[in-house]
């Protein structure tokens, strides 16, 4: 009999835990799961799934206008704001059913409540009413994802953070947006999509860092057109409650906003802390974040961990990569290691992005360490729906090439179904597709997609990516991410 009473324990039932724990129960492992909030983590509760259904919400107002340019007769369109937060209620409880008895199904025991480590081989579950339930294992992984951060300055428990802006009772007329990473620019689009009279404010030259230079410009341009007010080198000073209910926002420059509401999308911490991880000899990284080896083993070596809670790539796909690897190395034999090269993003802006590969300035930088050179080829244009609709919208699409071995590193796209179309184009990639051979590819026509295998001219200005070193931006984050290399922990 064996010593242990599972032979995984996995806290956290976020994408990664969930999958961890249902591949590891198909391979034959006894698996145990705790969770102490909602099954499916960020991404299906108050991240990736939520945040679409608002997007597709958000372009329903752009749709019904551009239908009058296409011969329909329509009404004005009113805004049911509380009609929409229930229905994405419904469509998430339907998603935690589903995960629940995916779970179930495998013969997954569930746990409902916090769990904390006593001792690399033993989780102890803490449940709402105060009873505690204590399991050994051979094996633990934590997949506890992260949490969005919090601001400092004056009057910041006035603001929302991106846990709260789906369950908001009505939609503010006026929101301030701080932050400039992916979850700040996409609910400015989305709000302002509903109506709403949206600023932004970032303390950065520019949003978005680490996202090549073109996409950024142009995705800013966008968002200024369709009426963002974006404020860069500007931050908020203080928050202060008026009598009205409205916020008093002082920004950095010394400027006063009056607006409804303000989120602080400012970053995400990996969640760590207070689950007994240090004490159990799982050592934490400067960021709070759990320090893993290749195969993802911490420094305790009958604990792993994988996703958020790792702080490499904060991505739902990539927590499930990570979480397949742990599992077929402990229960089915394997001797995986997951590969982050070639991972596309999508960012849910408007207009969105797409993008895989490597930017101007890291393909650039990376060419000049070994003597080499890159090739951009880059196309905007006015996407063939609306040379009807007036729209003044355009659609950005850019490749970096290898001069040398005319390798594709790069695929960037700024447009309507971005994510849509890079997610074809990073199959092309990984398989390490050419110049050559995306102009001998056929595009289908009329579509936007074929743009980026007919750009035959070449930009002529070798030398922008110097503009970028004028931010004094530092390295870009990306592409540490993509090169950095771990040790194993059975070399240390």
């Amino acid at each position: 009999m064996s010593a242990y009473d599972v032979d995984l324990f996995v806290i956290g039932a976020g994408s990664g835990g969930v999958r961890g724990a249902r591949v590891a129960a198909s391979l034959g492992a006894r698996v145990a799961i705790a969770e102490e909030r909602f099954f499916g983590g960020t991404c299906v509760n108050v991240g990736c799934i939520p945040k679409k259904l608002f997007s597709y919400g958000a372009h329903a107002r752009d749709d019904i206008e551009d239908a009058r340019a296409y011969g329909w007769d329509v009404a004005e369109p009113t805004l049911d704001w509380p009609r929409l937060v229930a229905g994405k209620d419904r469509e998430i409880a339907r998603l935690n059913g589903i995960y629940q008895r995916l779970l179930e199904s495998r013969g997954v025991e569930i746990l409902r409540g916090r769990a904390t480590l006593e001792d690399p081989h033993t989780v102890v579950v803490t449940a709402l009413d105060g009873s505690t339930t204590r399991r050994t294992a051979r094996h633990v992984l934590v997949a506890t994802g992260g949490t969005p951060l919090r601001p400092t300055f004056p009057g910041a428990d006035l603001a929302l953070i991106s846990d709260d802006i789906f369950y908001l009772s009505q939609r503010p007329d006026r929101l301030l947006v701080i932050g400039g990473g992916y979850i700040a620019v996409e609910m400015a689009g989305i709000f302002r999509g509903y109506g709403a009279a949206v600023t932004l404010a970032y303390r950065g030259a520019l949003f978005l860092r680490g996202f090549d230079r073109d996409v950024r410009t142009h995705l800013a341009g966008e968002m200024r057109q369709r009426g963002v007010d974006l404020r860069f080198h500007c931050d908020v000073a203080s928050l202060t409650r008026r009598a009205d209910g409205a916020l008093d926002a002082v920004l950095t420059t010394g400027e006063t906003l009056v607006v409804d509401a303000v989120l602080a999308a400012v970053g995400r911490a990996p969640n760590a802390r207070g689950l007994g991880l240090e004490e159990a000899g799982v050592a934490l990284d400067a960021r709070g974040a759990v320090r893993v080896d290749g195969r993802f083993r911490t420094s305790a070596r009958s604990v792993y961990a994988v996703g958020d809670v790792i702080d490499r790539v904060q991505l739902t796909p990539v927590a499930l990569a990570e979480a397949m690897v742990v599992a077929h190395n402990l229960f089915g034999g394997a001797q995986r290691q997951a590969d982050y090269e070639f991972i596309p993003s999508a960012v849910f802006s408007t207009p969105p992005i797409g993008t895989v590969g490597l930017t101007e300035e890291e393909a650039r930088a990376e060419a000049t360490e070994r003597g080499g050179a890159v090739d951009i080829f880059r196309s905007t244009f006015t996407p063939l729906k609306h040379t009807l609709t007036g729209r003044r919208e355009k659609t950005l699409m850019k490749l970096v090439v290898e001069r040398d071995t005319d390798r594709v590193v790069g695929v960037h796209v700024v447009g309507a179904d971005a994510g849509e179309i890079v997610q074809g184009f990073a199959v092309a990639l990984r398989l390490g597709a050419t110049k050559a051979q995306l102009d001998a590819t056929v595009g289908i026509h009329p579509t936007a997609a074929e743009e980026l295998v007919t750009m035959r001219e070449r930009c002529p200005d070798p030398d922008r990516a110097l503009e970028v070193d004028q931010l004094a931006e530092g390295p870009s984050p990306r592409r540490a991410i993509v090169h950095h290399r771990w040790e194993d922990s059975d070399d240390r």
